[in-house]
């Protein structure tokens, strides 16, 4: 038997703008786009993981249990550059971590999302490629 952590689901109160969020700032690709329990369900693959996308409004403001999605990269000043010609208003800078540099940022209906570029990615078992897994 094979078990491993799959997909974050979260809500979409607009669905195509949360999925062109993903898309345009971390280059996620639509794997899959079908109805679900009774609304759309858009699965994107960013890097070797996954989101599932649920079309409906979150339940409660900012979160619940969840406190906030990770997204790494081996090019954190990259990214944020992107990030910033795309139209993102970063908040905060980068701060810098004994392991790792981050910043965190708001995404669609108060996402939390934290980037982050760690120092050594094997340490945290990051794979950004399938080939870099253990």
């Amino acid at each position: 038997m094979r078990i491993t952590l799959d997909h974050a689901h979260l809500f979409a109160s607009n669905l195509q703008a949360t999925v062109d969020f993903f898309r345009t700032m971390f280059d996620a690709a639509i794997v899959h786009d079908a109805m679900g329990a009774g609304v759309r369900n858009v699965r994107l693959r960013i890097g070797t993981a996954f989101i599932l996308l649920y079309e409906q409004p979150p339940k409660a403001p900012r979160g619940g249990a969840f406190h906030h999605l990770g997204i790494a990269t081996d090019d954190l000043d990259g990214l944020v550059a992107k990030m910033e010609r795309a139209g993102h208003v970063f908040r905060n800078p980068v701060r810098q971590g004994e392991d790792f540099r981050y910043v965190m940022i708001e995404g669609p209906d108060e996402l939390l999302i934290e980037l982050f570029e760690p120092r050594d990615p094997a340490k945290w078992e990051i794979a950004f490629e399938p080939s870099d897994r253990r």
